[in-house]
């Protein structure tokens, strides 16, 4: 996968302090295009066929995956288009163009731009690249866990957000196979907890609405090719609220001085909020999965940690 790159896996003083143990973050945000979504993007367009690249390839994304495409289109000179719900962040929107793909803005919610796609995709003949539930694309994400590994063979704990379910499907399989030993923690946003529900045999399997500020993670229903190996592989699954992934988002620009979205928040976000998972665990990994964020959801996410601050009574 030329088109993504091995990104660092950084610890911090301050943060083993906070948490009590060593925090290793895995940092995606650093990634190309500026998310973990580049590396299943990237694996799935080097294995398109030539004719499949004369047609062109069509998506559907609330911005990462998008720009993953994009890019790796680009980069192998194939025409896109990228169907993306109005929900989309601008500084995503705008990324996808810079990349040379056309941009067509369908529905509320990526579902509703997944079925614009689809019905394009079977007028147009190009070919469809799933954000999450592609094989070729579950093993490029898988590449992150290696990384870890290698990077850190010590991590007894790797904790993954979970939208669709690629990253961790990918993941987790990896983790397994490598070192089973390591415990595996999904992070759904409570908003968006689709899978969360299903791992812990809860209703609703789908939702009606999927709200979050971590909108790269706000999914409606589990996959179906990645939630076999959710089951399979992950070892436990928790949800945080909006306040707490606010809260992630704000540590990480002034403490570490990083821009990280919500989605690549929500494992930090765990390790800071949900304690009694790591008790056991001396060396934790968290995946801080993407930093592509538009100003007014950094904004937002000011206000909701100064909120979450005053009703925790934190200074």
């Amino acid at each position: 996968m030329k088109s993504a790159k091995r990104t660092p896996l950084k610890t911090s003083s301050t943060l083993n302090t906070l948490c009590g143990r060593e925090v290793y973050l895995k940092l995606e945000n650093l990634q190309k295009t500026g998310s973990f979504k580049i590396r299943g993007a990237a694996n799935k367009v080097q294995r398109l066929t030539e004719k499949e690249a004369e047609l062109g390839v069509i998506a559907a994304s609330a911005g990462n995956h998008a720009q993953g495409v994009a890019y790796s289109s680009f980069k192998k000179g194939i025409s896109a288009v990228i169907y993306m719900p109005e929900s989309a962040p601008l500084a995503k929107i705008e990324a996808v163009k810079a990349y040379g793909a056309e941009v067509v803005i369908s529905g509320q919610t990526y579902q509703e731009s997944y079925r614009a796609a689809l019905q394009k995709q079977k007028e147009s003949g190009r070919y469809f690249i799933h954000a999450f539930d592609d094989p070729d694309v579950i093993a490029g994400q898988g590449t992150v866990a290696a990384e870890m590994l290698q990077q850190q063979p010590e991590l007894d704990t790797i904790v993954i957000p979970v939208g669709g379910g690629g990253l961790i499907a990918g993941m987790a399989a990896c983790i397994k196979t490598l070192k089973p030993s390591v415990k595996v923690i999904g992070v759904q946003a409570a908003g968006a907890a689709a899978s969360y529900n299903r791992f812990k045999r809860k209703f609703p399997y789908t939702l009606v609405n999927a709200v979050s500020i971590a909108d790269g993670i706000a999914v409606k229903e589990p996959g179906m090719v990645t939630f076999p190996h959710i089951e399979a592989y992950v070892d436990d699954m928790v949800t945080v609220s909006d306040e707490e992934i606010a809260s992630a988002i704000v540590f990480m620009a002034e403490r570490e001085k990083m821009l990280t979205e919500g989605a690549g928040a929500a494992s930090l976000a765990a390790v800071l909020y949900k304690s009694h998972l790591f008790s056991s665990s001396a060396k934790t990994g968290a995946v801080i999965s993407g930093g592509n964020m538009d100003i007014d959801t950094m904004l937002a996410c000011r206000r909701l940690n100064a909120a979450f601050k005053k009703s925790q009574k934190i200074v």
